[in-house]
């Protein structure tokens, strides 16, 4: 999948998200399940459902006890994140796996669906950045800093496009080879989390 088609997704799944702007809002996701929309359009629902949890607990007054709550949503869904990337790279992989590698093809320092992940992040950057520039209550020097940032960041949403559209083009042509390493985060583990495996004693 092109990027230019997920931005579309995310884009449209952030002015879903923001119909009621609520972590609470159930997710409505308008593509055909299984389908690589569906999961990119999931994707960014998480990573927006993320985007204000983290906002919500950076509340200097948030109570002890449902910041914690809180916080534990946000593991949650960080696991979630890593999960949907993973599968995510497992369409690539499939959508690659003929594609034969020249003898000098090189390894990407990311795979396809961390980019991808960056670019839904970056959806939300901007959608934000927006939104502070389009502010009536902020002053006119906050408006223009904002302006820049959101300049800045609608050039780094270009030059990613470019960027992994060259990537799929090489995975393409086999200039370059697609080699996908899981994450195998060790905190979310009842094996591997000494705090965790230790209360199974």
């Amino acid at each position: 999948m092109k990027p230019e088609i997920s931005i579309e997704i995310f884009n449209q799944s952030i002015k879903d998200y923001h119909v009621k702007d609520s972590v609470e809002t159930a997710i409505n996701n308008p593509f055909k399940a299984a389908s690589i929309e569906n999961l990119m359009y999931l994707k960014n629902w998480v990573d927006t459902v993320q985007w204000h949890y983290e906002d919500i607990i950076r509340d200097p007054n948030i109570d002890p006890v449902a910041g914690m709550e809180l916080k534990r949503k946000i593991d949650k869904s960080n696991q979630h994140r890593t999960d949907l990337v993973e599968k995510i790279d497992d369409f690539y992989i499939d959508l690659f796996k003929n594609a034969t590698s020249n003898s000098k093809a090189l390894i990407n320092t990311e795979s396809p669906a961390w980019v991808i992940d960056r670019l839904s992040i970056l959806c939300l950057k901007i959608y934000h950045m927006q939104e502070q520039v389009d502010r009536k209550d902020s002053s006119q020097s906050h408006k223009i800093q904002c302006e820049q940032k959101l300049a800045i960041l609608k050039e780094q949403e270009i030059d990613l496009t470019n960027s992994f559209n060259q990537l799929l083009e090489d995975y393409s042509t086999g200039k370059k080879k697609i080699k996908v390493y899981r994450q195998m985060k060790m905190y979310n583990d009842d094996d591997l989390n000494p705090i965790l495996y230790a209360k199974t004693k």
